[in-house]
């Protein structure tokens, strides 16, 4: 196997083993016998096991960035925002992307963390801000919708019948933000 497939592999590994146990509770020893190496080249390859969080929770971040973008395609305002929450949410069915995106949040304890995170929130804004045109109450109504839309597929509430679960479950039409963004509600 080529450094460079290496290289990626052990990036899968690493993603799928930092989404469920995060910065601090994922074994770079576990990374390495499940890559079929030895820990010791992990940390040849990426020097430390929070640089090897950080790449593969900022990957995770611009995955969805560039989904979103994608999505959005030529539409600009109202219609573009539409079509990238449709595309996030079909995203989040990765649970490794989703989970390590929270894990992010979940470290930003550590400064180093904070930044990385901050980084990639703020160009995830800025391509949302960018394709659409909208004004910041807007956006920050979109993300926030988002952050709910994570926290559902974290705790897989398609699979429960509780009334609540479905109440988060319901579909967002995208007139609501007209209502939200109103200067009534500025």
């Amino acid at each position: 196997m080529s450094g460079a497939d290496r290289r990626q592999q052990v990036l899968q590994m690493a993603a799928d083993e930092f989404a469920n146990g995060g910065l601090h509770g994922a074994s770079t020893e576990s990374i390495a016998r499940r890559a079929g190496i030895t820990q010791a080249y992990i940390f040849r390859i990426f020097g430390t096991k929070k640089a090897l969080f950080l790449e593969v929770m900022t990957a995770s971040f611009e995955r969805l960035t560039e989904g979103m973008r994608e999505a959005a395609g030529d539409a600009t305002g109202q219609d573009a925002l539409a079509l990238m929450g449709a595309r996030y949410n079909d995203m989040l069915t990765d649970r490794s992307a989703l989970l390590l995106q929270l894990q992010g949040f979940a470290a930003c304890g550590d400064p180093e963390v904070r930044d990385a995170v901050r980084n990639s929130f703020g160009r995830m804004w800025k391509t949302v801000a960018d394709i659409t045109g909208l004004d910041a109450v807007t956006i920050k109504a979109f993300l926030a919708f988002g952050m709910l839309l994570n926290n559902a597929a974290a705790l897989q509430v398609s699979e429960l019948e509780e009334p609540w679960s479905e109440g988060v479950r319901t579909r967002i039409q995208s007139g609501l933000f007209d209502h939200i963004t109103s200067e009534t509600n500025r």
